[in-house]
């Protein structure tokens, strides 16, 4: 009986030792970089708890504009000090005067320091190159003047760029292949998102040091310096946006005081995005609290813009021609307009903007063929594959961004319907289209009729500036309209500015010569009582300049203002006026 137990005894107490070895095993050989569903790092966790660092750089690839230079952050030439040297005899008097501050402020930012610190805090002291060479000329342990990467507080474009966020479910979900930190960064919108997989980070770049149990050096003052072994990485995107054009705009944009809408200014040559601006502006400190989303790639109720593409599809089906007059004295029930226009041919029915003559057209185009109007807004660039999406690597159909789908009608239903068809007519019911697609549609016009892609960015690069990949300019597959089409569209777009009844007078003034398109666009809301004085519009004004030799596609669009307030015009003129100042410093 005894020997009974003590055979059983040992039995358990042989599985308990092999459930301990195995345990032990598993977290020092099999899954040491990957502990458990969330795959903890239990080698970086371990280093984690016995030492203190100082980031210098996370590692994550950044973003650049178009002549190379960054958007997303900046460097900057800081003193790094650490903890350690309250413990030390060291000369602070000759970092003292070569940083010409009192030694007194540099012993007690030690002496508050729990770990390595940047001297200055949040608004750190910037050294110049010499200073940073007389102070590593020292050779102090604990006392670094070095580059540090700084993440840009105003990034320009911030909607088009977007947002990262640390989500390790997310992050491991994404990239089931590859092991990192819990605090590892994903994109979450915009440039950031699409572009992740370039982006994630490799390594970050840090001073380190060993620590005991109360925060003093373990192995002495020794530290070290740990970056990534690979010079390559992490890659960087490259993209379209022109930083000075970006703010300059945005300038305007807030010069004008934007609360919903913005501008987006596109190279008609390139098909390029030079300048992308989106209000509500987004906060870089909680950007999900409210202007994080990119109204430019939004879908929205365009207006009067609209007519653009019922001139294009009523002129290619042979529809119109500038013989045929239409009854602008009445509006699109046949009742008499609020602004009367007599009988006006298409070419004055564009400048004044008459809604008889589109909603008529409109009409005539559904009865030949009620998917027409669809037609011919793919045709023109406003709606389809309008961003640039092709093969890059082991993606077949990449798409740089992400682009609210637009619409002409919201059912078939609406098709048959002639009242229905006639406000599709004018840019209103359920038509939605972004900004982006009337900025593609004016770079179409002013280009004869050729559709491209647009795109945001040109090449991802390696960290020293070659090319791992770049994105030609493509064209847009399907038809187009045709050439004479476009060349009367030209024409009678400038209409809208320099003939004497034209809607946009006001940018006869603009430093470039413009042809473009107004438009105002009932959204059915109210500020406060439902009367008219309170009604809410979206204003815009969309064209190209200069007209006789065609390089900037801008659409400005000036969301939810009443028919008192929120002039676009101003928005416009002051935009391309800004654009002239910049082609010609």
């Amino acid at each position: 009986m005894k020997q009974k137990r003590i055979r059983l005894f040992s039995i358990v107490l042989l599985l308990a030792l092999s459930g301990l070895s195995g345990r032990l095993m598993q977290l020092q050989l099999f899954q040491t970089e990957s502990y458990s569903k969330h795959k903890i790092n239990l080698l970086e966790e371990s280093v984690a708890q016995r030492t203190q660092a100082l980031v210098i750089d996370e590692g994550r690839g950044e973003f650049l504009d178009r002549n190379g230079e960054p958007l997303t952050y900046t460097e900057k030439n800081v003193l790094v000090l650490f903890p350690f040297l309250k413990q030390l005899d060291w000369p602070v008097d000759k970092v003292a005067e070569i940083l010409h501050v009192p030694q007194e402020t540099i012993r007690t930012k030690v002496e508050e320091a729990k770990g390595p610190i940047v001297f200055g805090g949040k608004e750190p002291l910037r050294l110049s190159e010499e200073q940073m060479k007389e102070i590593n000329s020292l050779e102090i342990q604990g006392v670094f003047a070095l580059t540090k990467k700084y993440k840009s507080d105003e990034v320009p474009a911030s909607q088009l760029i977007g947002v990262t966020g640390e989500n390790t479910d997310v992050f491991h979900e994404r990239y089931p292949d590859k092991v990192k930190g819990a605090n590892q960064k994903i994109g979450v919108s915009g440039l950031q998102e699409s572009f992740d997989e370039w982006l994630v980070a490799e390594e970050e770049a840090k001073l380190i040091y060993h620590v005991d149990a109360r925060g003093g050096p373990l192995f002495g003052v020794d530290v070290k310096y740990l970056a990534p072994a690979n010079p390559f990485y992490p890659l960087n995107v490259k993209t379209t946006i022109d930083r000075r054009m970006q703010e300059a705009l945005e300038e305007v944009a807030d010069t004008y005081n934007i609360q919903k809408g913005g501008l987006l200014l596109l190279d008609i040559e390139k098909s390029e995005i030079l300048a992308s601006v989106s209000r509500p502006a987004m906060k870089s400190r909680d950007p999900f609290s409210g202007g994080a989303g990119n109204l430019m790639l939004k879908a929205l109720i365009p207006g009067s813009v609209f007519k653009t593409v019922v001139a294009a599809a009523a002129m290619d089906e042979g529809l119109v021609d500038e013989r045929r007059l239409f009854p602008c004295d009445e509006d699109i029930r046949g009742e008499a307009a609020e602004k009367p226009h007599g009988n006006i041919n298409i070419k004055t029915s564009i400048a004044v903007s008459c809604n008889r003559t589109f909603a008529d057209l409109a009409k005539e185009l559904t009865e030949k063929d009620d998917h027409l109007l669809d037609e011919y807004a793919e045709k023109v660039g406003l709606i389809g594959d309008i961003a640039w999406k092709g093969n890059v690597f082991h993606y077949e159909s990449f798409p740089q961004l992400q682009v609210s789908e637009g619409r002409i009608f919201a059912s078939d239903g609406d098709r048959a319907e002639p009242k229905l068809v006639a406000q599709t007519g004018i840019g209103q019911q359920e038509v939605r289209v972004t900004p982006l697609g009337i900025a593609n549609m004016m770079a179409t016009i002013a280009r004869g009729g050729e559709k491209f892609q647009v795109s945001a960015v040109s090449s991802v690069q390696y960290q020293n500036g070659t090319n791992m990949f770049s994105f030609p300019r493509q064209k847009v597959e399907g038809e187009t309209i045709t050439p004479f089409t476009a060349m009367k569209l030209q024409q009678y777009l400038r209409g809208v500015v320099n003939s004497p009844e034209g809607t946009a007078p006001y940018l006869q003034n603009a430093a470039y010569t413009i042809a473009g398109k107004t438009g105002t666009a009932q959204t059915g809301n109210y500020r406060g009582e439902r009367v008219k004085a309170n009604e809410l519009y979206n204003k815009w004004f969309a064209g190209y300049f200069p007209f006789e030799d065609p390089k900037y596609a801008l659409v400005a669009v000036n969301m939810d203002v009443t028919i008192g307030e929120g002039g676009i015009y101003p928005i416009f003129k002051d935009s391309v006026d800004a654009v002239y100042r910049l082609d010609h410093e």
